[in-house]
């Protein structure tokens, strides 16, 4: 039917739809976007002639959770009930799929009212086939095309600044051939893809434009430009330290290209297309030498680098792509297409890089324990989902017990006789109103025919007033379909309100309820089979077998960490992999309590010196602290390092209980977007101050609190007892658009994550030192981007929103929810963090890795420049998370300049 429409009026019935789809978000396949800015209705007239009709411009506001956006809430709530055309169709001021409001926004308003004011030639032009040029998406598409330039500029920016990293230089010098290719291969196929898009529409139709290409003012290259860029910016400022990341991640920059971009060459929807697979192997033919790369800068790392074989690196697409369809079943519409990709090639990343102890600690517990889990809980999980799908009502009723009467009182007094004498009923059951009700079938989801339920009570009056009981078959056809008829039997259900007695019914047919249809007409919404298959079950079995499925899932995630199997549990693989043999629970132990002078003791007098790893005791040698900074001295000779990460706990536990407290207080009085910065707040109090004291430590608290915010996710998500509902109780007041997107909740996630990435980075490309049980648990130098996912996500985010939704009051160019206010609001933020961290890493006296003999000025400067590319990017980025993505285009700007 639609295909001789063009590709335009297709895009324009697809968003005629009834669903709201309400996890439905922006497609990112180049071939068909599915998020339009605007669409044009089709409307024909009495000769079924076509008629182009004005296209009913509005603009869609991503949806994002940077704090620029202006407040417009408080005015959205006074605007008028959007108007519909018709009924079930999507009217112009009815939201799309995917945006964070169903009203339209004040601007879409004014931009609708300029519509309706098109010259007179424009609408002639509409009633002969032509499409009108809208002044109004001509400006839009102006600025949507200002805003992605914008976007590259950003991206060229970043890759000047790398490239002017001394250090990145030398690595240059010697992998400039793999880089090569992989910017060629990737020129040539946008380059040609156009062209591509050309033939194909000669090859299939007659195009009315010679050139039959255009871009859509949705377009979003983040899916293009992020998972690429930053994975070879980040991996360029690593392999300063350690060469054998770089090639890796080129061959996963080529990875995690658009499909859209790659020709086909198979029908296989299997996920893994040949060329691209072939693309994907083309810098191993160009590399001099593949196992160079860890002869490179060792010298005390040697047992700190990781290396990646040749039939490892062949195999890199595969494993991308599959990684890809897991994680995109697991989280559904939770992740848009770039922080997929991204997510992938970290987690590959961290499988096959990881050498450090912490690192391999996270490895674990995200691959070895997510593994178990999936494979052992999946289906549980699933089963789960579905019986908590089904609601109390469908479950199959259990037969009510009436109270047990005796037998003797009966059969001298029987109930019905007495009724009958005093309230001149009578004795025959079926003339009592209360007994002519019955069991109808129930809602059924099903296309079937309704059964018979056996003989049921009826009760039938007669126009001549004579009443009349009996049982009956219950009538199993109908007359007219949809609707059911019957004539002089009046139905009615068990526990409904009774019939009236002694009056005389209508002689016309009165419609009985259907169980296939709605009252519209409308046939009812079929349930799945694997919600079906639980109405079997009464409400005290499916609580039971919610139970049974809870305590089979905790068991597993018990068994996952702590069975000793080797490969298979956790708790083995840290202790062979990370902690070079010792037990993971007498180690945490030594780690946290080695310096307690009692805890020493009983650990000696006890002999359990091979259980729990006890840290030597430091001997005050001349000279030994004299290069030290006050704070390192004060750490190791006075207070020691386990009682020092016995403070640092207390004063996180300290810091979050305090959060949630001014959480709890605020609930009442200020708004949830308020609210939710107190937590980025937490986040700098927690980690701005104690990350240089001991940033191993904190390294470790994050990905262990990472671990346990997605297992409490799952647990929540899967709606299984003691745990889901609190869970989903505590977090409901704080989530957001994004959140409901999906079946994860992302925020908090998120959140962590983008104050930890710049730390793990840091730690990844710092040397180790360490000794005994502790080697590889401490770093000698300090940098200032160890901090700057917390200064960008923490204070720049905080401060954006809090500016940007009480003064923001002038957009950006482009439009959107971004004020100006807002983003000088986070630049400013933003330098003040990093301008507090390199005066916290003065005064603590850190030996640092980058150069600090920069002056104040200097130094501003860099700090500045960096604080408004972060600013800048957070203003234009659409296709991502900006929790995620701007921490790392901030660690990039500070690595690269050497701030």
């Amino acid at each position: 039917m639609t295909e001789h429409l063009n590709p335009d009026e297709q895009d324009a019935l697809r968003l005629l739809s009834r669903s709201p789809h309400p996890y439905h978000h922006p497609n990112s396949e180049l071939l068909d976007p599915s998020n339009k800015f605007s669409y044009r209705p089709i409307e024909r007239d009495s000769s079924g002639t076509r008629l182009a009709v004005p296209p009913a411009s509005r603009e869609v506001t991503p949806s994002s959770d940077s704090g620029t956006e202006a407040d417009d809430e408080h005015f959205l709530k006074g605007l008028p009930a959007p108007r519909r055309l018709h009924k079930g169709l999507r009217g112009r001021n009815e939201a799309l799929s995917g945006t964070s409001t169903p009203l339209s926004s004040p601007a879409a308003l004014v931009l609708e009212e300029e519509d309706r004011k098109l010259p007179l030639n424009s609408k002639k032009e509409a009633h002969l086939g032509k499409q009108p040029r809208s002044p109004t998406n001509t400006l839009r598409r102006r600025k949507e095309i200002v805003r992605r330039l914008t976007e590259l500029l950003i991206v060229a920016f970043l890759g000047i600044v790398v490239h002017a990293n001394i250090c990145v230089k030398l690595v240059l010098r010697r992998w400039y051939r793999e880089l090569y290719v992989w910017i060629g291969v990737t020129a040539v196929l946008v380059l040609l893809y156009p062209l591509r898009l050309v033939v194909w529409a000669y090859w299939h139709r007659t195009p009315s434009r010679k050139i039959p290409v255009s871009l859509p003012a949705s377009f979003d290259p983040a899916p293009l430009l992020y998972p690429p860029v930053i994975t070879v910016f980040a991996s360029l400022l690593l392999s300063t330290d350690n060469e054998a990341v770089l090639l890796p991640n080129i061959i996963l920059a080529i990875c995690s290209l658009p499909q859209s971009l790659v020709p086909a060459v198979s029908n296989s929807d299997r996920g893994c297309d040949l060329l691209h697979w072939a693309l994907s192997c083309t810098p191993l033919l160009v590399s001099e030498s593949h196992w160079r790369a860890g002869t490179a800068h060792i010298g005390s790392r040697d047992s700190f680098v990781a290396t990646i074989s040749l039939e490892t690196t062949t195999l890199l697409y595969p494993l991308h792509q599959n990684l890809c369809s897991v994680l995109h079943a697991l989280t559904t519409t939770s992740l848009l297409t770039a922080e997929l990709q991204l997510l992938s090639i970290s987690l590959i990343d961290l499988l096959l890089l990881s050498s450090s102890p912490q690192a391999i600690i996270l490895k674990s517990m995200l691959w070895v324990g997510g593994l178990d889990i999936i494979v052992s809980c999946g289906q549980v999980i699933r089963w789960g989902i579905s019986l908590a799908r089904v609601p109390k009502w469908r479950f199959k009723r259990t037969a009510s017990q009436s109270k047990p009467t005796s037998a003797f009182l009966s059969a001298i007094m029987p109930w019905r006789r007495v009724r009958h004498d005093l309230f001149h009923a009578s004795v025959d059951s079926s003339s009592c109103s209360s007994c002519e009700a019955f069991d109808e079938p129930e809602d059924s989801d099903g296309t079937g025919s309704i059964p018979s339920r056996g003989l049921t009570r009826s009760r039938i009056t007669t126009l001549d007033g004579v009443n009349s009981g009996g049982t009956e078959e219950k009538p199993t056809s109908t007359t007219n379909p949809g609707h059911k008829f019957s004539s002089h039997i009046a139905d009615t259900r068990l526990g409904s309100t009774p019939l009236r007695r002694h009056t005389t019914p209508s002689t016309e047919n009165t419609p009985r309820k259907s169980y296939t249809h709605t009252p519209s007409g409308r046939r009812k919404r079929t349930a799945s089979y694997s919600v079906r298959a639980f109405f079997s079950l009464t409400q005290e079995q499916a609580i039971a077998r919610k139970w049974i499925y809870a305590a089979y899932v905790y068991i597993c995630i018990a068994g996952a960490i702590f069975l000793p199997l080797p490969s298979i549990s956790v708790k083995a693989v840290v202790m062979d992999e990370a902690l070079r043999g010792n037990e993971p629970i007498g180690w945490a132990l030594g780690y946290l309590f080695g310096d307690l002078p009692l805890f020493r003791w009983e650990v000696v007098s006890h002999n359990l010196e091979r259980w729990i790893c006890l840290p030597p005791r430091l001997i005050d040698e001349p000279g030994r602290f004299h290069s030290m900074g006050w704070v390192d001295h004060l750490r190791q000779s006075y207070l020691g390092e386990a009682n020092t990460r016995l403070v640092l706990s207390a004063y996180f536990l300290l810091v979050i209980v305090v959060g949630l407290i001014v959480v709890f207080r605020l609930s009442p009085i200020y708004e949830v977007d308020t609210r939710r910065k107190v937590f980025h707040f937490t986040m700098v109090a927690m980690f701005l101050p104690a990350t240089y004291v001991d940033p191993i430590f904190a390294a470790l608290a994050l990905s262990i609190v990472l671990a346990l915010f997605l297992l409490l996710d799952l647990l929540r998500a899967s709606q299984l007892p003691p745990l889901s509902k609190p869970l989903a109780s505590f977090l409901a007041p704080y989530v957001d658009g994004r959140d409901l997107r999906g079946p994860v909740v992302i925020s908090h996630i998120f959140l962590l994550i983008g104050c930890a990435i710049p730390l793990w980075l840091s730690l990844g490309s710092l040397a180790r030192i360490g000794t005994g049980p502790l080697e590889g648990w401490d770093v000698p130098t300090r940098e200032v981007g160890m901090v700057s996912g917390v200064v960008c996500v923490g204070l720049g985010d905080a401060a954006a929103s809090l500016i940007g939704r009480r003064y923001g009051q002038r957009k950006w160019l482009w439009g959107g929810g971004k004020s100006l206010e807002g983003s000088l609001a986070f630049a400013f933020a933003v330098l003040a963090g990093l301008t507090a961290a390199r005066l916290w890493l003065r005064i603590g006296g850190w030996p640092t890795s980058g150069d600090i003999s920069d002056t104040w000025s200097v130094a501003f400067q860099k700090m500045g420049t960096c604080a408004a590319t972060a600013s800048l990017t957070e203003a234009v980025l659409t296709g991502g998370n900006d929790n995620v993505i701007v921490p790392v285009v901030l660690w990039t700007c500070v690595k690269s300049l050497g701030v």
